[in-house]
């Protein structure tokens, strides 16, 4: 649908209406839905750290440095289910490869039992761990 037209304040014609003023409405929580946030960055940047990739990601991988983009989105929508996530995960895995070429990427996690680096490790267990529950205890006697 075209955007619409202010107002003319006439009742005929094609701008017709009463003139208004758009109500600037505050944010909703809404409008933040499928945000991340850092710490789920930074917990998924560990895991992909750690563990490396899937089998199919790298079966993905294979396919899109021989060229075989439309292949690779097969494979991915077979796994993924759906055509909009098999596009963001072959995006994905074509970035991971773009940033392996620039050197920015370690190359192959999985292979590598590496553990992760005494920061990534302290900044990790601040992230992760919680304070303890506050309130009502269990009472042992």
């Amino acid at each position: 649908m075209a955007p619409s037209q202010p107002k003319s304040g006439l009742f005929v014609g094609i701008n017709k209406g009463h003139v208004v003023t758009k109500r600037e409405l505050p944010p909703r929580p809404s409008d933040r839905k499928g945000k991340g946030t850092k710490r789920v960055h930074f917990v998924r940047n560990l895991i992909r750290e750690v563990a490396g990739f899937a089998p199919y990601e790298k079966r993905i991988t294979e396919l899109l440095k021989v060229g075989k983009d439309k292949r690779a989105l097969k494979v991915a929508k077979r796994k993924l289910g759906t055509h909009k996530r098999a596009k963001k995960k072959r995006e994905e895995m074509s970035s991971v490869l773009r940033k392996m070429r620039l050197g920015s990427y370690p190359a192959d996690s999985a292979h590598q039992p590496i553990a992760p680096s005494a920061t990534a490790a302290a900044a990790a267990l601040h992230l992760i761990s919680r304070p303890p529950p506050q309130g009502r205890l269990p009472v042992i006697t």
